[in-house]
């Protein structure tokens, strides 16, 4: 008698163990929460989208509003355009502007929507006009360091002296 207790309790131990990491395995898989008939698309074209994925929240005021649906790069303007699908339970004006945010430091990237004043709506399939690309942490690091190092060539050239006008 004692032995199938055991094994019953194995048995709801393993069970509640392989739910719980199939609870973590669609978090971490950033499952989404908006469904295709619930949502309308946006479109966005950015110079730079750096880490972006497909799957990364779309959100607006620190509130997940939809999710990135696909990201394609136009030949003929050589910009990624990036496909959104946003709840219809949001609703944000036509002059609404699309950046590509970093959540921290080196965290998640996802593009933030910040809504204009325009009284329209943006409608399924329309297009967001006012973007900011995502900003490269290795190029500031690499103008930085440019900037820096043009410094010290100015100084060295005028003998030690700070360029003129600092």
């Amino acid at each position: 008698m004692k032995r199938t207790t055991i094994d019953l309790w194995v048995g709801v131990f393993v069970t509640a163990g392989l739910a719980a990491i199939l609870v973590l395995a669609l978090k971490v898989g950033n499952a989404s929460n908006v469904s295709t008939s619930e949502a309308y698309h946006v479109i966005a074209e950015f110079e730079n989208i750096g880490g972006l994925k497909v799957r990364a929240p779309v959100k607006s005021a620190g509130v997940v509003v939809g999710r990135v649906e696909e990201i394609q790069f136009d030949n003929d303007k050589f910009l990624a355009r990036v496909s959104l699908r946003v709840s219809k339970s949001y609703r944000f004006p036509t002059d609404t502007t699309a950046a590509i945010l970093t959540a921290g430091l080196l965290g998640e990237q996802y593009v933030g929507l910040e809504g204009g004043g325009d009284t329209e709506l943006i409608k399924d399939g329309g297009r967001l006009k006012i973007t900011q690309s995502a900003i490269v942490l290795e190029k500031l690091i690499g103008q930085l360091v440019q900037a820096f190092m043009g410094n010290k060539a100015s100084e060295a050239s005028n003998g030690g002296k700070p360029p003129a006008g600092k």
